[in-house]
């Protein structure tokens, strides 16, 4: 009787245990260890019972691992780990940890189908599900070592971090799936777009088509969004930091909320509403006309509440027909009515509106609204202007060129910003305004002539011989230029100078060139300054020292270091410009110590800069303005390293449409020379474009131009670029020493543009103003590169020339390189 009672027990044990498999198959907890792994078939449920994870089929035969709402009647899918590789026709498949510490996916052959990719080297290593959806690895001391929230895929929940984390690398967006069905990446992309002032966007892969944009986060939320408000359950928060850059959801109570990316490219907010059993949609992208990118052109108005949807912005016109316009085809957008003049122009509000595309701008965290409309008003390419965090009130967010994608709203939403317009396009039909300018501007005439009469009554006081002190033996004579133009700079003391650099001591030297030396200096309001002296035994600074003051006087742009004045005195000649902390490019750039701290982002911020700095000299300056010497060397660094170009000894003006010179002087640098301009001396904007190209290259590399990197076969910089790319290995060029954190399109994005300004025939290299187009946009369609100028033998490079190893004695600083025929 007992062994009968004995095997009814086991018997009955036996088939409780199938029962229990077989009905109840989630009930393995909520983790994964090396020894415990999860099957097709059965589930892991987070402890408050709120996620699941497990095996899942769309409407075909393809199996996915993925998370969803446990306790929500409609499958709820919020992550799938094998999206682009599902298992096919095999129902046999095993999440588990593997040897390395991975989690790992196995289909029923064995063969691996997903990983986690981040081995911890962990026999302890556990897998868990979460209670806020998020899949995470750790390591057998607890350490997190990968968690699926920094792998989303077309949905994010609340406590996700949406955008870049600088530290670990990729930027975490949203793709669409492929259909509802279908979890394959699609053909949408939502992601945090960092450049200028961080803001979302939505963009077609296919075509790279951006579709929609948030506008920058303005401290209360997205400038776009205005109905993405504060809510009791939820709120939003934006963090950026030197190491990452974020927006997450965050929840004030068990409510279920998550932000979804349909197929249709459309991102949608859900909540669930537990007594209705529904998904509630709070908030969704393309809801009207006006949320569709730049959908009224450049600097046009998108307006839903106007009968043509499209207007311009105050001082515009439509630049197509009246008739397109009333049609509503407004894609062209509006050109200005009247050019501005940078000297007589003002600014006037637009309120309640989606600021521009920022993608472009800068920003600047602490300044406050009047320091920021004061910078812009000195920026004469700054076209509007706006408070970065409306918050705080603090911020100043800046915009050069045409202004994109700006909206208005009917309701309270949106800011301000503040455009800058011709004068004469404030004061039309204003005669009030127009009484009050006159006014301004008469009390700046007799203010100005009052400052002038003094500084003139006070020259003359303080100097006994205007003549001596302009270079009496040296018979410089300002007045006598060929341009034409009066030296507009403010005039330092000799003694003012000796006693802001201790004397001009070997302590202050900061620099060392064939003009002269630099020293730093600090005035006595602490301003820091740099001094360019002029060697006495120079015998080709003078007329240097002349072109630079007549060019750079004239020129004010973000990217091009500021001119402050000069000092003209006894037999001395000064230059005074605003002092760089972080010297030139050149000494990080070539520097094994300091190169591993110029990051992707910096170094793609720098190329952007000196493009725009360049762009500026030759197409937005009051005349265009050839360098003749850009080169790493004479590219400035502020303490936040954004780029300034500098030295203009060497440069030329061109006025009109001029723009192409011959010289039987040549000057400029080895490696940065176009062929055109080192073999014959014509110069023109595209020597400039080819010595920015070689700059893209050395930025990108870390090695200089002037260098042998493919011993076999000698090649310079120039010609290893090209033979890189020709066997389809571009991306070998990239620095060792920067961090991974580089997107690999725009990185052979600026591989290819950088070898199309190298190119040998000048007609064949791009403008800078489509430079900057190629740069800032994915959606340009680039050529195939040509061969670059000079590809040779590296010690072969200029055959008429001296040879590689005698080039360091052409000049003290390789600033002029002399023809054979003399100068």
């Amino acid at each position: 009787m007992r062994e009968v009672t004995q095997q009814s027990i086991i018997t009955f044990f036996f088939f409780f245990l199938i029962f229990f498999n077989l009905i109840i198959p989630s009930m393995a907890g909520d983790s994964i260890i090396p020894t415990k792994p999860l099957k097709d078939g059965k589930t892991l449920i987070s402890s408050n019972e709120t996620f699941e994870l497990g095996f899942f089929s769309g409407n075909s035969n393809k199996r996915y691992v993925g998370i969803w709402y446990h306790k929500i009647p409609t499958h709820t899918n919020v992550w799938v780990a094998n999206r682009d590789d599902p298992i096919i026709n095999d129902r046999g498949g095993v999440l588990r940890i593997d040897n390395n510490g991975n989690l790992v996916l196995i289909d029923g052959g064995g063969n691996l189908v997903w990983s986690s990719k981040i081995g911890t080297n962990s026999t302890d290593s556990i897998a868990q599900i979460r209670d806020d959806g998020n899949l995470v690895l750790t390591d057998g001391t607890g350490s997190l070592a990968w968690q699926s929230f920094d792998h989303p895929t077309d949905t994010i929940l609340p406590g996700m971090k949406v955008g870049w984390d600088r530290r670990k690398g990729p930027n975490r967006s949203m793709i669409s799936w492929r259909s509802p069905n279908d979890p394959s990446s699609g053909d949408y992309k939502f992601y945090l777009d960092i450049h200028g002032s961080p803001q979302f966007m939505l963009r077609r892969r296919s075509d790279s088509v951006l579709i929609f944009r948030t506008g920058p986060w303005n401290g209360l939320g997205f400038s776009g969004v205005p109905d993405m408000k504060i809510y009791s359950l939820f709120h939003y928060e934006f963090v950026q930091t030197k190491t990452e850059a974020y927006f997450t959801l965050v929840l004030r109570s068990d409510v279920k909320a998550r932000l979804i990316l349909q197929p249709t490219g459309v991102v949608e907010k859900y909540v669930w509403v537990e007594q209705q059993q529904v998904w509630n949609e709070v908030w969704a992208t393309s809801k009207d006309q006006c949320d569709k990118y730049g959908a009224c052109g450049p600097n046009g108005l998108c307006n839903t509440s106007d009968v043509n949807v499209c207007d311009c912005l105050r001082g515009f016109k439509p630049k197509s027909t009246l008739q397109d316009w009333y049609l509503r085809v407004g894609s062209d957008g509006c050109v200005r009515k009247t050019e501005l003049d940078c000297g007589g122009d003002a600014f006037v509000p637009v309120s309640g509106v989606k600021v521009p595309d920022t993608s472009n701008s800068t920003v600047y965290e602490e300044m406050s609204l009047d320091a920021c409309g004061k910078a812009c008003a000195k920026e004469c390419s700054c076209t509007a202007y706006a408070t970065a965090n409306i918050s705080s009130g603090r911020g100043c967010l800046m915009w050069f060129g045409d202004l994109l994608d700006t909206r208005s709203f009917a309701d309270d939403g949106g800011q301000v910003i503040y455009l800058r317009l011709a004068a004469s396009e404030i004061n039309q039909n204003d005669e009030h305004h127009k009484k009050k300018w006159i006014g301004i501007i008469v009390v700046a005439v007799v203010v100005l002539s009052m400052l002038l009469l003094g500084s003139i009554f006070w020259f003359l006081w303080k100097k006994k011989s205007i003549k001596a002190r302009w270079g009496g033996n040296r018979n410089v004579n300002y007045s006598d230029r060929s341009n034409n133009e009066g030296m507009d700079l403010p005039l330092f003391d000799l003694d003012t100078l000796e006693i802001a650099t201790n004397n001009f001591s070997d302590a202050n030297k900061i620099g060392e060139g064939g003009f002269g030396l630099v020293y730093k200096g600090n005035l006595e309001d602490d301003q820091e300054i740099a001094v360019k002296r002029l060697s006495r035994n120079s015998t080709q600074g003078l007329d240097e020292f002349k072109n630079e003051v007549v060019l750079i006087a004239k020129l004010q742009h973000r990217n091009l270091v500021r001119l402050l004045g000069c000092c003209v005195e006894e037999d001395e000649r000064m230059l005074i410009y605003e002092y760089m902390p972080n010297k030139s490019l050149d000494t990080f750039l070539f520097d094994v110590k300091r190169n591993p701290s110029l990051n992707w982002r910096t170094r793609h911020d720098i190329i952007m800069g000196i493009a725009r700095g360049i762009v500026y000299l030759h197409q937005d300056s009051r005349f265009r303005i050839i360098h003749r010497d850009l080169k790493a060397s004479n590219i400035l660094l502020d303490k936040e390293m954004n780029p300034k170009i500098s030295d203009f000894g060497m440069a030329r003006i061109f006025r009109g449409d001029h723009g192409e010179a011959n010289t039987r002087r040549v000057v400029g640098t080895y490696g940065y020379m176009s062929p055109e301009y080192a073999m014959d001396g014509v110069f023109s904007v595209k020597s400039d474009v080819f010595s920015f190209g070689v700059l893209i290259l050395e930025i990108l590399s870390g090695k200089k131009n002037r260098g042998v990197y493919e011993l076999k076969i000698h090649l310079n910089l120039l010609a290893h670029a090209w033979h890189l790319w020709t066997e389809g290995n571009a991306l070998e060029l990239l620095d060792a020493s920067m961090d991974y954190s580089w997107s690999k399109s725009k990185a052979m994005r600026c591989i290819h543009v950088g070898l199309l300004c190298v190119q040998e025939r000048a007609e064949d290299r791009p403008t800078m103003p489509y430079v900057v187009t190629m740069l800032s946009s994915d959606a340009v369609t680039l050529p195939p590169p040509r061969q670059p100028g000079f590809y040779t033998k590296a010690n072969d490079l200029l055959p008429d020339w001296p040879s590689m190893q005698d080039q360091e004695s052409c000049s003290i600083n390789e600033v002029t390189v002399t023809m054979i025929d003399g100068r």
